[in-house]
């Protein structure tokens, strides 16, 4: 498999893993919860009444061999992180820091498009203003005004406006050659399921492989 195969299967193992744990999480499905309605201490005729809690999840009956499977994603998801790892030595460049300096490439670029958008512009407020003043009896009262409110460019729009595009170029560079990069790498690892498997579909090739 490629990088882009290899992340996918770790997305996959991961929300397994998630599911496991959300299973394993709920009390109704690792206790046996039985509630015994003691009528018989109230009517001398009258029989008890059991009532099992029900669990919440189908997998009840394997909790024990939910956790083995657990810990068998866990060793595969170990194992795909190695495979990952040698696979990111061949290639030319360092995913991960390519990654992660384009990441911020963009955030920068988004920063300057938003500074760009903007006009220096000139408006009047009606009544944005207030004040005080003294009227012809001598007190003072409130009054409103209008507001000249001026907007002023304060950068320089042109700098900001090249640096823009060489940003956008450099990310456009590197975002195809990490594509590249992810579907011509090589994965060294074996899926033990399919990607498109359902999680009773994996959990029941764990049981049936005997892990």
């Amino acid at each position: 498999m490629n990088l882009k195969e290899a992340f996918r299967f770790q997305n996959k193992l991961q929300s397994f893993m998630d599911e496991v744990q959300s299973i394993l999480s709920d009390e109704s499905n690792i206790t046996k919860v039985e509630n015994t309605s003691l009528r018989h201490k109230v009517m001398a005729d009258a029989a008890d009444e059991t009532v099992r809690v029900r669990p919440s999840s189908e997998y009840h009956p394997y909790i024990t061999q939910m956790t083995e499977f657990l810990i068998w994603l866990l060793s595969e998801k170990a194992r795909l992180f190695e495979a990952i790892r040698k696979g990111k030595e061949q290639l030319p460049i360092d995913l991960d820091s390519e990654v992660s300096l384009n990441a911020l490439r963009q955030s920068i670029a988004r920063t300057f498009r938003q500074m760009n958008s903007l006009r220096s512009s000139e408006q009047i407020i009606s009544g944005g203003g207030s004040g005080y003043r003294f009227n012809t009896d001598g007190n003072q009262v409130s009054y409103r005004c209008d507001v000249k409110r001026v907007v002023t460019i304060n950068f320089d729009r042109n700098k900001v406006r090249k640096e823009l595009e060489k940003l956008d170029k450099k990310s456009d560079e590197t975002s195809a050659q990490l594509d590249l990069c992810l579907v011509t790498s090589k994965v060294d690892y074996d899926p033990p399921f399919d990607v498109n498997s359902s999680f009773a579909e994996a959990f029941e090739g764990f049981m049936g492989a005997g892990a």
